[in-house]
Parts: structure tokens; C-alpha cells; sequence
């Protein structure tokens, strides 16, 4: 199975990202954990996205807030999927900036962009981008939808005994 590269602008960026890490372990990919910044480490950040393909990993989720430029200057190294995951800021519109930053690609460098925070959603495409080509993948992330339905309908079911009568 490919690994999935997990990188993130700085290291307040963590309590969110490990949402990512820990859906990937839930689902047992293999994955490697990276704080570079696209402006403070530019050489280490730009090594990760330019070896990934030889290196093993098959996409790479990358979360930045405020400019946001993480995902896009990986993306421009590298012809692997790249998920952004643009993250909330405290100093300037809730993390407005770095979803436009993340989403606003040009032409020929796309970065997939999930919400604002979304570290979960980010892991789980990640996941299916693997499970294209991993049928034992797919099958985990069918288990998972199944059992989410579940719990949706349970959910539904003890709303309606208490509230409909």
C-alpha cells in the first residue's frame, strides 16, 4: 500500500491535523508526519513533494492557515494528488483566507481543498484516492459508511420514539 505524506505549516497546526492521523491509522495506512513550512523551510518542504512519488507515498495532505501557501507549493513539485487542508486562524476571518488560499489554484498545480479545519474529510480522501487500486481499502471504507449509517438511524430512531407523539 502507498503511504500518505501528512505535512503542516507549523506546529499549532497539530490538534487539528491529528484528526487526519488518527483516521489514517483507524483504517492502518501508512503515513509520515511533517512540519515545514512553505516560507520558513521552503528546501524541506519542496525535497518532500519532489521525492514523494519515489519515496512510496500515493498523495499528500498538506494543511496550512492564514496565506495557506503548504498545499499549492507541494502541489507545484509534484504530480501526486494533494489534499489541502485549510486551517482556522484566530488573527484574521476564521480561516476564510486559508480556504480561498488553498482553493484558488492556477491553472495545471490543483489542490484538492476540503473545509476549513477538515482534517478527517482530508484522511478519508486520502484513503479512497489509496483504495482506487486497493480493493481491501475499499472494503474498510464501505464498513465505515456502513456503520455510520447506522449510527444515523439509531440516532433517528430514538428522536422520533421521544419527539413524535
Amino acid at each position: 500500500m502507498k503511504k500518505v505524506a501528512v505535512v503542516m505549516g507549523s506546529a499549532s497546526d497539530l490538534p487539528v491535523v491529528e484528526k487526519a492521523i488518527k483516521t489514517l491509522r483507524e483504517f492502518d495506512v501508512p503515513h509520515e508526519v511533517h512540519i515545514y513550512s512553505a516560507h520558513r523551510t521552503p528546501e524541506e518542504a519542496h525535497a518532500l513533494s519532489a521525492n514523494a512519488r519515489k519515496n512510496g507515498f500515493g498523495v499528500i495532505i498538506a494543511a496550512a492557515g492564514m496565506a495557506a501557501h503548504l498545499a499549492g507549493s507541494v502541489a507545484a513539485n509534484t504530480t501526486l494528488p494533494v489534499i489541502g487542508i485549510p486551517m482556522k486562524s484566530t488573527t484574521f476571518s476564521n480561516g476564510l483566507d486559508a480556504l480561498l488560499s488553498t482553493v484558488q489554484m492556477p491553472s495545471g498545480i490543483p489542490v484538492a481543498t476540503v473545509a476549513v479545519d477538515g482534517a478527517v474529510n482530508a484522511a478519508l480522501l486520502a484513503i479512497e484516492i489509496l483504495a482506487v487500486s486497493d480493493d481491501a481499502l475499499a472494503e474498510k471504507l464501505a464498513e465505515k459508511r456502513a456503520a455510520d449509517t447506522k449510527k444515523v438511524l439509531a440516532a433517528n430512531a430514538e428522536a422520533e420514539e421521544t419527539y413524535n407523539r
